[in-house]
């Protein structure tokens, strides 16, 4: 088992925060990749790299980034030889000369590692700003994993939380039987267009024949808007409707968008986090 971690976004409602932050409190963040962020008392995707590093069946990790932070990851991942960087090629959020690629979005990154690395494995997908509440357990993740797969080697896993009423508006809502078989995924419903509040964050573990639908869902959208190719929901969206979706259920999740939930989720680990050692594990 592979994993890619898509770290190749350029945080622009963080550093918009920090930069308007008048205090001077948070000039130290200024410039720094969501995922490189300080969590706690650990870099954002340090906290992931010792779990998966002591993880038996996840062999190698992709990161995909920017050109912007490449040389910054690459710093980082001297700490982790399992590591490997790529970086898209890209440097701002928004093309604007004709000199510089535009923005390929989080599909397009997923899928340049895939091809770079010559991924033939079933593969997990990680949102590079998104940590867990302590309940999560990637070594419980794999095994439900490899459950499904022995009853149905083309069924993928993701996971799910309940969110609040309100909220059902800012995420990919999906909807589910009783065996947690994904029948479809609702993206941004107001609450009265859907019964379920299971939100699904970036952590998918596709199959390795589910990587062949890469190529067919970014050709078909690739006349499109970005938007279409970059949130990783519609992604999953469209492979409800083609594959076998399972949800592994956990209480919920730290999504490091702006100022606010970066300093949430930052206070969480320095005074709630019980068991630092083995986190995520």
């Amino acid at each position: 088992m592979k994993a890619v971690i898509l770290a190749a976004g350029y945080g622009t409602r963080l550093q918009r925060d920090v930069q308007n932050d008048g205090s001077g409190e948070f000039v130290h963040l200024r410039g720094i990749a969501k995922p490189l962020l300080p969590i706690g008392h650990s870099v954002l995707l340090s906290h992931w790299l010792k779990a998966l590093s002591r993880t038996p069946s996840i062999q190698k990790v992709f990161v995909v980034t920017n050109s912007l932070y490449h040389e910054a990851f690459k710093k980082w991942a001297q700490e982790f030889p399992s590591v490997e960087i790529i970086n898209d090629g890209t440097w701002k959020n928004e093309t604007c000369s004709i000199l510089l690629q535009e923005r390929l979005g989080a599909i397009a990154c997923f899928q340049l590692a895939v091809k770079h690395f010559g991924v033939d494995d079933d593969i997990l997908v990680i949102g590079g700003d998104t940590l867990f509440k302590e309940d999560f357990s990637l070594s419980r993740f794999t095994k439900h994993f490899a459950e499904m797969q022995r009853k149905d080697k083309n069924s993928n896993l993701v996971l799910s939380y309940q969110c609040k009423d309100e909220e059902t508006s800012k995420y990919g809502i999906l909807e589910v039987d009783s065996d947690l078989k994904v029948q479809c995924m609702k993206e941004k419903p107001l609450p009265t267009e859907t019964n379920s509040r299971s939100a699904c964050p970036c952590f998918y573990l596709f199959s390795r024949t589910t990587l062949p639908l890469l190529d067919a869902f970014l050709k078909e959208k690739e006349t499109g808007p970005i938007e279409e190719r970059d949130a990783p929901g519609h992604f999953l969206s469209w492979l409800i409707l083609r594959g076998t979706v399972y949800v592994h259920r956990i209480s919920g999740r730290f999504d490091v968008g702006n100022l606010p939930s970066y300093l949430e989720c930052d206070r969480y680990f320095k005074e709630q986090l019980k068991n630092p050692d083995i986190y995520l594990m």
